[in-house]
């Protein structure tokens, strides 16, 4: 139980996690403001903007560089992983949503009139465009450095 209460004093674990869950919750307030109404799924749902992937690996990697030093290994791999993970939030989901969206429109199109279809749906929001990532690496930067700013090392 001593180790679970050590991970509670991981600031930079802390840290990214908040950024994930204050970026999740920013996708409430898109969502109002572009459609005029509280969709509460989009915090439970992937993609949309601002990415909440991008804005915890970026707040991991800044709080790493942050604590252990911009030249350090861990760094390094923590910046690695972020890179990857915003590539494949990016490229890889997003083109399995586009595919998704393209079979859906073939199964809507092929089973009209008297066919029936029993499967669900395709999830078409996988992924993020690349402008989601962005805004998601920013915030995920901001929040680990306002942190830093706000609570010191």
């Amino acid at each position: 139980m001593q180790d679970f209460g050590e991970l509670l004093n991981n600031r930079v674990l802390l840290v990214a996690i908040f950024a994930c869950l204050l970026t999740q919750a920013t996708k409430l307030i898109v969502e109002l403001v572009k459609n005029h109404k509280l969709n509460f799924r989009v915090v439970i749902e992937s993609g949309g903007m601002p990415s909440s992937h991008s804005a915890l690996v970026t707040a991991l990697a800044a709080g790493v560089g942050q604590t252990s030093g911009w030249a350090s290994s861990e760094f390094a791999i923590a910046t690695i992983v972020a890179i990857v993970v915003m590539y494949d939030a990016a490229g890889v989901r997003q083109a399995a949503g586009k595919q998704a969206r393209i079979l859906n429109q073939i199964i809507d199109e092929f089973f009209q009139g008297e066919h029936q279809f029993t499967e669900d749906r395709l999830k078409e929001l996988l992924g993020h465009t690349p402008v989601q990532v962005i805004v998601g690496s920013v915030l995920g930067i901001a929040i680990s450095f306002g942190a830093e700013f706000a609570f010191g090392r």
